[in-house]
């Protein structure tokens, strides 16, 4: 049981930090955007941002399951 745990620990940092690295990358790509006023890239860095601070809180509400 400690070793699930463990992988269940594991996998919630990596969300979170994959999360956390789709979020920057929304970030990048909306300020691409919004030197370029290129809508669909001001559209897909919003979207990118909202989608890793859901993977992150997701990851975050796992983990305080998990434990």
């Amino acid at each position: 049981m400690d070793l699930l745990n463990q992988v269940l620990t594991l996998v919630t940092k990596f969300a979170i930090i994959g999360g956390g690295l789709w979020l920057v990358w929304g970030v990048v790509v909306l300020a691409g955007g919004l030197k370029d006023k290129n809508g669909p890239a001001l559209q897909s860095g919003i979207w990118q941002i909202v989608g890793g601070g859901l993977i992150i809180a997701a990851a975050a509400l796992f983990s305080s399951v998990v434990s």
